[in-house]
C-alpha cells in the first residue's frame, strides 16, 4: 500500500503555449516502446521530421525515417543521430529504453552513448527515465527508489536502474540533457493535452494518486524540447486543471 501523504495542491504547472517553432528533427532511440511509440507521434503532430531508431524501428509514415540500430553500439548510433537523409542530423534526442528483466548495466551504457553522441551535435538529449529517481513526497531525504511504500522489494531493481541513469547524466560534462521522471504509474490512455509539472519530488494528485498517460506524458516530452524549463530534472503528473499544454 502506498503512503498517504498530503496531496500537492499547488495550482496547474502546465507550461503556458508558446508559438509553434520551426519543426526540426527529433530523433527517437526506443521507437518501438510504449512511450517512444507515443513521442513519435507527438512529434509527428507537430510537424517535426522523426528518426526512429530501435533493433526493428517501425514503419510509421510520412514524416519518420525509420534506423535500424542498437542502442548500445556507440559508433552505430552516433551514426544514426548525425543522419544521412535530406533532414540532416537530429536536432534533439529522446531516449526511451527499456528491458524486460531490467538489465542497469544496458540502460546506463545506452544513456552514455546517446549523451555523447548527441553532444558531438550539439543536440538536447531528454531521457524518459523512472520514477525511482525522485524524491518522496513525505520524506525528501528518501528517494522513492528506497520507499518500500511505493516501490515494493520485487521491483527495487528497476527502480535502482533509473537512479544509477540520472547519476550517469549528472557526471555527463559537455551535453545538453533533461532526465524526465514519469510519476509513479505510467499507463496507456487518453491524450489530454494538460498534466502538472514538478522537478524532482513525486507529484501526489488530491486523490491520492500519481499517475500519467503516455499520450500526456509525449506532450511534456515536446513541450520540453520546444521550450526547455531550464531544470535538470523535472516530473511530470496527470492534471484535471483547465490549463493546457500544446494541443
Amino acid at each position: 500500500m502506498q503512503p498517504t501523504p498530503t496531496p500537492d495542491t499547488t495550482p496547474d504547472t502546465t507550461p503556458t503555449p508558446t508559438p509553434t517553432p520551426t519543426p526540426g528533427t527529433v530523433a527517437v532511440l526506443g521507437a518501438t516502446g510504449t512511450v517512444g511509440s507515443r513521442v513519435i507521434a507527438e512529434a509527428r503532430a507537430r510537424g517535426h521530421h522523426v528518426l526512429a531508431l530501435s533493433r526493428k524501428p517501425p514503419n510509421a509514415g510520412p514524416g519518420v525515417t525509420p534506423v535500424a540500430v542498437d542502442a548500445s553500439d556507440p559508433d552505430a548510433v552516433r551514426e544514426a543521430l548525425a543522419g544521412s537523409g535530406p533532414h540532416g542530423a537530429a536536432d534533439a534526442v529522446v531516449l526511451a529504453v527499456r528491458t524486460v528483466p531490467v538489465d542497469r548495466e544496458f540502460l546506463v551504457g545506452a544513456t552514455r552513448t546517446a549523451l555523447d553522441g548527441a553532444a558531438r551535435l550539439g543536440a538536447r538529449v531528454l531521457v524518459v527515465g523512472g520514477a525511482g529517481a525522485l524524491r518522496s513526497p513525505d520524506n525528501r531525504d528518501l528517494l522513492v527508489a528506497d520507499n518500500p511504500g511505493y516501490v515494493p522489494a520485487e521491483l527495487r531493481p528497476v527502480a535502482a536502474a533509473g537512479v544509477a541513469q540520472l547519476r550517469a547524466c549528472r557526471a555527463h560534462t559537455g551535453g545538453d540533457w533533461v532526465y524526465l521522471s514519469p510519476p509513479a504509474v505510467l499507463e496507456p490512455g487518453e491524450r489530454t493535452g494538460r498534466y502538472r509539472r514538478g522537478t524532482d519530488t513525486l507529484l501526489i494528485g488530491v486523490d491520492g494518486r500519481s499517475w500519467i498517460s503516455t499520450e500526456d506524458l509525449a506532450v511534456a516530452v515536446l513541450d520540453e524540447l520546444e521550450a526547455p524549463c531550464g531544470e535538470r530534472h523535472i516530473t511530470v503528473a496527470h492534471s484535471e486543471g483547465p490549463a493546457a499544454a500544446r494541443t
